[in-house]
């Protein structure tokens, strides 16, 4: 087997030899333990069935273990000074394709057309995320409804914890219902700064994301929906109702009728955001979009 990409000294020698400087304003930080790699492969159920998209592999560490695992391995690097070490680190691995460009700007189903040699085979995303453009990442992919059947993430503890929080907890807020609409999450295990090169500043967290045969609830408009439940935690410390007229000030002159109404389906428009579900905010959306479209 080819030694490890991801320990102190081998990634030392290889940013040593191309000359390699870290880009802060890419949040690049590379893992250096073995370990925590085989743990993100093992927790994302890669096998040789199944086609794997990765995003910003860096020098390839995670790369390397997923390509031992997979079928076939896509991985989206937007750092072309990378380009020329990934040719080499990864150069025993037939299986690997390496595109350069942002994810963000990328059509990823068009691209999987392109470059998968068998893009019937079973999806999975796999990357260690930057945390700068996590958040944007993750909700482009669902949008896009790229058909990964799972999502394993490494990202910032804390957006970790916000992501698989439950309502009425202290993380529980839009971006959780954002992702739990269209997946069940949990989170795996914490990662220790001390495993990066550089350091970050925090710890980070490995989340498992896996797709829900159906969404979370059934809501007559995904938009307005997603919309409400912004509106929901514009202020946490806000009522629900406070909130939503602040976002849709055309309610306030029926607020009476809108109590009652809803407190005869069992919503309390006096309670705060989190703590809601996600099928409380299915059944508010809808029937507030009912309601809005009489202005």
């Amino acid at each position: 087997m080819n030694k490890d990409i991801a320990t102190p000294i081998r990634t030392t020698e290889i940013l040593k030899k191309y000359g390699f400087l870290f880009k802060k304003s890419l949040g690049q930080n590379f893992l250096i333990d073995p370990n925590i790699l085989r743990r993100i492969v093992t927790t994302a159920g890669v096998t040789e069935e199944t086609n794997v998209i990765e995003i910003g592999p860096g020098i390839g560490a995670l790369t390397e273990h997923l390509a031992r695992s997979a079928n076939e391995v896509l991985a989206f690097e937007i750092d072309d000074r990378l380009l020329p070490i990934l040719a080499e680190t990864l150069s025993p691995y037939e299986n690997v394709e390496i595109v350069h460009t942002d994810i963000l700007k990328a059509d990823v189903r068009e691209v999987m057309g392109e470059k998968f040699s068998s893009p019937e085979a079973p999806l999975k995303i796999v990357a260690n995320l930057p945390y700068y453009v996590t958040t944007p990442i993750i909700l482009q992919l669902l949008h896009e409804k790229v058909p990964a059947s799972s999502m394993t993430f490494m990202l910032q503890k804390e957006v970790a914890e916000r992501i698989s929080a439950k309502p009425g907890t202290k993380s529980y807020g839009s971006l959780s219902i954002a992702i739990q609409f269209y997946m069940v999450a949990e989170l795996a295990f914490i990662v220790p700064k001390t495993v990066f090169m550089p350091q970050p500043n925090v710890d980070s967290a490995v989340i498992h994301l896996v797709r829900r045969e159906t969404p979370a609830a059934v809501v007559h408009d995904e938009t307005f929906f997603f919309e409400v439940t912004r509106a929901a935690f514009a202020q946490r410390r806000k009522t629900l109702w406070n909130n939503l007229v602040s976002k849709f000030p055309e309610l306030k002159e029926q607020k009476n009728e809108l109590e009652t109404h809803f407190s005869s389906i069992d919503i309390d428009l006096s309670r705060r955001g989190e703590t809601f579900s996600i099928q409380e905010f299915a059944q508010i959306s809808n029937e507030l979009a009912g309601i809005l479209k009489n202005y």
